[in-house]
């Protein structure tokens, strides 16, 4: 299995255009779930008085209160091989109190499904200002993941149509468009989730369709190549204490390599250990690298040193802090304008802090990347400009342009996502 090229694959879009469904029949055909657990599930649907339409959705739904509640709630992570490729797919929630797991999913993914729906008035829903495919979109794109397919889902809702395609899918390309992507380098196909159509065997429902089904669009993704080379960033997700081991932290390498011995640093606490071990799923590791999600034990480390989003590096060549950085943000969502001084929520790696932006720079033309206003008065939904942040505490990040797994971030407040930016440059650093 570990030969095949590794891709994190990401489901979006918006809730209940049917991306469970669609996912969840996909690994059914792949062979991955069999007709029993299916038809257990459609047998615990029913019971739910939510009749069987949810049993191909409960596949990738497998916590309780997500089934009881007929949403998705947390990543779910399941694994597929392809010809080509060895996939982690995560499906993500289009519910917006969620939207802050989608982040911390979307900063993972290489590529990305985005799940639209051919039912008259639900594609306008999802991509209207405001609407879940939309944010999704800007979000993908803002945050890196520069591969997407769009999939047409509920062709059986309109007897499999062409016209009904057509039209959907020149609503997916302007979306596509504004935010950025390439039209040619981003298939768009007709699904049915729910019938199985177009998923992994092609179907018979459309023969005008001759393009490709959605297990052949996923082999014509690239694979990104990792950056091993560069010097070591580990974002920490969580910090365990485990008896007779002592502290364990999680998390997974986004640069370089990470080995037993080596003498590293915790940013921004300063301090500095050594790694006694490294495991992966329950096996002991000589090296990890990036990509790689791993627990390691440190030596000379307390637990009151390490603690979410911090970032390790080694001690040759440390991770920074910023106290201020430049950054260029895309407002997605504010039910009025956003002013200087505005302090939302930072989502970046795995940080999560309060940050104010303290001064807008310019308003940038999305188009063409020109300045289109000098320090702007406020910034309202569809703007993007260049602004100077300071999070309230010293916080690890990095430029885009060097690290873009550390470079970029999201801007949430009264729970949805206000803003998605990259780092452009740190101009006041924190030293420990």
């Amino acid at each position: 299995m570990a030969t095949k090229p590794h891709l994190n694959l990401i489901v979006t879009g918006h809730i209940d255009n049917g991306k469970s469904t669609t996912m969840g029949h996909f690994l059914m055909d792949m062979g991955l779930v069999d007709e029993r657990t299916i038809a257990s599930h459609a047998a615990e649907s029913e019971k739910t008085g939510k009749g069987d339409t949810f049993k191909y959705a409960w596949v990738m739904d497998n916590i309780k209160d997500e089934r009881e509640r007929g949403i998705t709630i947390d990543l779910a992570f399941q694994k597929f091989e392809t010809p080509k490729y060895f996939f982690t797919l995560i499906d993500a929630p289009g519910h917006r109190d969620f939207i802050k797991n989608m982040i911390t999913g979307a900063s993972e993914a290489d590529a990305a499904v985005l799940v639209l729906s051919a039912k008259e008035g639900e594609t306008d829903t999802a991509i209207a200002p405001g609407g879940q495919a939309r944010e999704h979109a800007f979000l993908l794109k803002t945050l890196g993941v520069s591969q997407l397919v769009v999939a047409i889902n509920k062709m059986d809702d309109s007897k499999y149509a062409e016209a009904a395609f057509k039209v959907a899918k020149e609503k997916a390309e302007k979306l596509v468009k504004s935010v950025g992507y390439k039209l040619e380098n981003v298939p768009i196909i007709p699904v049915s989730g729910w019938k199985g159509d177009n998923l992994v065997k092609k179907s018979e429902n459309m023969p005008w369709w001759t393009g490709k089904t959605l297990l052949l669009a996923f082999d014509d993704f690239t694979n990104p190549e990792k950056p091993v080379g560069k010097p070591l960033r580990l974002p920490v997700q969580d910090v365990y204490t485990i008896t007779g081991v002592g502290t364990v932290p999680v998390g997974r390498v986004e640069t370089g390599t990470f080995k037993p011995n080596d003498k590293i640093i915790v940013m921004p606490s300063g301090a500095l250990g050594e790694v006694k071990s490294i495991e992966t799923h329950h096996t002991q590791l000589e090296k990890a690298e990036a990509g790689d999600n791993i627990g390691f034990n440190l030596r000379g480390i307390e637990k009151k040193d390490i603690k979410r989003g911090d970032v390790i590096g080694h001690a040759s060549d440390p991770p920074k802090a910023a106290k201020e950085f430049r950054a260029q943000i895309i407002v997605i969502h504010h039910p009025t304008a956003l002013a200087p001084g505005y302090t939302p929520v930072m989502h970046a790696h795995t940080a999560q802090v309060a940050a104010t932006i303290t001064e807008f720079e310019a308003k940038i033309n999305p188009a063409t990347g020109g300045v289109d206003e000098q320090n702007p008065k406020f910034l309202k939904v569809g703007d993007s400009a260049i602004v100077k942040i300071r999070p309230v505490r010293p916080t690890c990040v990095e430029t885009f342009k060097d690290f873009p797994e550390l470079g970029r971030f999201a801007l949430r407040d009264m729970g949805a996502t206000i803003a998605a930016g990259i780092i452009k440059d740190i101009t006041e650093e924190y030293k420990p």
